[in-house]
Parts: C-alpha cells; structure tokens; sequence
C-alpha cells in the first residue's frame, strides 16, 4: 500500500510539474517589459509583480516587453478603470513595429460611463492590412477584479481569451489566398490613453478630468514563445506546446463558449457591415 501512495504521489507530482512547465511563470515587470512613455505614470507593486498605469491631464503611459516573439502564447491580468472612464481606451496588444506591412493583434478596452457595460475591442492586422474591428460587451464588471486576458498565436490560428473564453478566432487561411501573420516577430505592448474622439459611443462621451486620475492596474505577465533573436528554428518546430494537436483548434467547450459570446455580448462585426464590406471579406467565411 505504501508503494502504491508513493507511486501515486511521484505520478502527480511529475503531472504538476509537467502542468507548470507548459503554463508557465508569470515574472515580474522588469523581467520582461520596460517602460516606453511617462515613466512617472506608471509605478510598480508589490514587489515589480504589478504595476499601476495612470491617466491624467499631462499624460497617459505605455509598456513594451525587452523581445519581440515569433508564435506562442501571452497573458496578462488586468483590473480596469473603474467608475467613469468614457473616453480612455486600455490597450494591449502584440505589434510587429513596422510600418507598411505591419502584424498587429489588439485587445482595446474602451471607457464606459458608469453603469454602462465595459466594451472589449479586438482587431488584427495581417500583412499592412487591418480593418478588422469586432466588439464585444463584457460579461463582468472588469474594474472589480483582476481577469485575465490571453493572445494565443500559432501557425493554425489566432484566439484572443478572456479568462478561459475565446470572443475571437481568426485562422489560418493562407491556400485561400487570405494574410496570415506569420513571418513577423511582434513584441507585446500596452498603453493607457485619452481617446474621447472615438472611445465611447463614437466620440460622443467625452473623458470627465474631474474623475481623474484614472487607474488601472497589471500582473502576471506571462509570455511564452519563440524569442527573436534566438534559436532559429524555434518557431517552425512543430514540438513547441502551443502547435500542439490541443491548440490547433478549439475545443468543444470553447467552441459552445465562442458562440455563447458571439450571440449574446458581440455588438459590433466588420464581417456583417454592409456599408464598409458590401462583399463579406473571405476571412469571415472561414468558420472556427
């Protein structure tokens, strides 16, 4: 019996280690980010594990991770303004810094008046090519609480999570002739800004400076990819976790939860508006 208890605790250790060593360690701020606009507007927590992002009227702030990456996964948790934050946008987002054939894969959190549902803003540029908005109403108050919002990338699809719910998919299309960003290592960024000509109801509300400073906080910073430079092989290599047959498409409970978020909380898609694409874009066929 006790070779039995032995055998079954080394098992499970060995499963969590295995658990960990895929999922990762969230580091601290330093370790992979630094500042990149208005070092004074933001200020580390508990040790570099969280940091504050402040918007006033001198200036809002932004981050930038040390390395670009090339596939992979990042998540970070995000606690957002709270109260009345009509007209600033909370942006985070991987970006490949060139101008004319930029990648870009964007969560935006724009503003709310108070008592009005937080809106998330996804958008992917592939290739110079962007124009690609959805919004979807979150579910949850996401100023009472940290969640966590994830970027998973990989040579099969792009899937934007909020907390373990996919609200966006975007796949890889390339034999039909569809961009697909794939060459380009992005950096992970975020910035925190004023962005009342647009932000909330089409520029229609505007930022109240009497609420501010506005507050939103960061941590858990986890990245995990192919690091450029680096190894040059890694990004092809097919052994990397997050190429792997469980993340090549979703899963059947994430595929009842990206349909749950796309007819209950999508408000806004660019596949089904007519008056910027009277032809749907062949991207939006593609399904899931």
């Amino acid at each position: 019996m006790a070779t039995l208890s032995s055998a079954f605790l080394f098992i499970f250790s060995c499963f969590l280690a295995c658990s960990i060593s895929v999922w990762g360690r969230p580091a601290t701020f330093l370790e992979d980010f630094r500042i990149t606009w208005s070092d004074s507007h933001i200020k580390q927590i508990d040790e570099g594990r969280a940091i504050q992002l402040i918007l006033d009227q001198n200036s809002g702030c932004g981050f930038a991770s040390k390395r670009r990456y090339l596939f992979g996964r990042v998540s970070m948790k995000i606690k957002l303004i709270p109260g009345d934050s009509a007209g600033t946008v909370t942006a985070f987002y991987m970006n490949s810094d060139t101008d004319t054939v930029r990648d870009e894969l964007d969560f935006e959190f724009l503003g709310n008046r108070t008592g009005q549902p937080y809106t998330v803003q996804t958008n992917i540029y592939a290739h110079g090519k962007g124009d690609k908005e959805q919004r979807v109403n979150l579910w949850f108050d996401p100023a009472a609480d940290f969640h966590t919002y994830t970027i998973m990338w990989n040579h099969h699809h792009i899937v934007f999570y909020v907390d373990e719910v996919p609200i966006r998919v975007y796949k890889n299309n390339e034999a039909k002739n569809i961009p697909y960003p794939k060459f380009q290592p992005m950096g992970v960024y975020s910035t925190l800004w004023e962005a009342d000509d647009w932000a909330t109801r089409g520029g229609l509300e505007k930022i109240d400076w009497s609420k501010a400073p506005f507050l939103a906080y960061y941590k858990d910073f986890d990245i995990e990819g192919c690091p450029v430079p680096g190894p040059a092989n890694c990004a092809s290599n097919p052994r990397n976790w997050w190429e792997g047959t469980a993340y090549q498409a979703l899963n059947a409970m994430e595929a009842r939860r990206y349909r749950w978020v796309r007819m209950n909380h999508m408000i806004y898609d660019y596949c089904t508006d007519k008056s910027r694409y009277p032809v749907t874009p062949p991207e939006c066929m593609a399904g899931i």
